[in-house]
């Protein structure tokens, strides 16, 4: 019970920290006019810091080697190193799409395909905990975010995006509005992956595969922009716009470790309310791009509603070792 309260509360704040990120990455984003460089930046600065304290931390190091124990006995797959791809995406998708649509609109898509996909996640057992079952509050509330999300998309963009995703040409606005959705269903799957990469290893190692992987992705991606819009002119000067990595590597380490007390889906739901209500904020105090409208404000509104839906208690949950298939040893280290 205490690690769960624990849990739940440090989810608040990696929410805050998720939304933080992503006013930093977008405006990063919008001064390079590229938000693929932008999320390079940010990935790279994070895995430098990290590359860092491996290099004086013999306990880190341990992680690693645990990692690579843990594979060379099967006990965790190869392809459960890939969780970084998706963080990877995430903080692509920021750094494209926040300043067309918004921190707050941001937020409803990504929290949305959160909730949708951690049901899909839970239910199949990817996770440390095991399988746990769709009740109907869970799939209501579901739902009521893809509802939300609709809603949030209704109050327009702001802007058409050009700024940060030209090389996307006239399909930059409808990418730029559903890219936040994609992002929100790959982090419930980084989650459940780091969340059994940490259980074999440590959190911090979880963090290091997470961002070499996920920057190796970025650095792909972004040689083909490279080539077709080439490098950005100059980057800015000031060095709040480059704490993207740092924030990053902060919530990624303790989101290992509060999936592994709460699920997939508790967590996911945990994060919502700090991340909308700092989105929130944001977009009133300190705007940019596009305005905070009521269509969004009652999307942020939906997507609570959501929240709370999913976490009543209609049916019985399925214990956490009851994870059955090829994976249900992981599950239970």
């Amino acid at each position: 019970m205490v690690l769960r309260r624990w849990g739940l509360g440090l989810g608040l704040l990696i929410g805050a920290g998720v939304a933080v990120q992503g006013r930093i990455n977008g405006e990063l984003g919008a001064r390079l006019e590229d938000g693929v460089a932008a999320a390079v930046v940010s990935f790279g600065s994070g895995f430098v810091l990290l590359l860092i304290a491996v290099a004086f931390s013999a306990r880190l190091q341990a992680g690693l080697r645990g990692v690579g124990a843990a594979l060379a006995a099967r006990e965790l797959r190869y392809w459960q190193l890939l969780g970084g791809l998706c963080g990877a995406l995430f903080v692509a998708s920021q750094s494209l799409a926040v300043a067309a649509v918004g921190v707050t609109a941001f937020t409803v898509g990504a929290v949305s395909g959160q909730l949708v996909s951690s049901l899909v996640v839970d239910r199949l057992g990817i996770g440390p905990q095991g399988r746990t079952p769709v009740t109907t509050a869970r799939l209501g509330g579901a739902v009521l975010a893809v509802g939300a999300v609709l809603l949030a998309a209704s109050g327009g963009s702001g802007s058409d995006g050009t700024t940060t995703a030209s090389w996307l040409g006239a399909a930059a606005g409808p990418v730029l509005l559903f890219l936040p959705v994609l992002a929100g269903i790959g982090l419930a799957w980084q989650q459940a992956w780091n969340g059994r990469v940490g259980t074999s290893g440590s959190p911090f190692a979880a963090t290091v595969i997470n961002f070499g992987i996920g920057l190796l992705g970025l650095l792909v991606i972004d040689a083909l922009v490279l080539v077709r819009v080439g490098p950005p002119a100059e980057f800015p000067r000031e060095p709040w716009l480059y704490l993207g990595g740092a924030i990053g590597v902060l919530f990624i380490a303790a989101g290992v470790l509060v999936v592994r007390w709460v699920g997939v889906l508790m967590m996911g739901l945990s994060t919502v309310a700090g991340q909308l209500t700092t989105s929130m904020l944001l977009d009133w105090f300190l705007p940019a791009g596009a305005a905070l409208s009521t269509a969004k404000l009652v999307g942020c509104g939906l997507t609570l509603a959501a929240v709370v839906v999913a976490t009543l208690r209609t049916g019985r949950s399925a214990p956490a070792n009851s994870a059955t298939g090829p994976d249900s040893r992981s599950a239970r280290q």
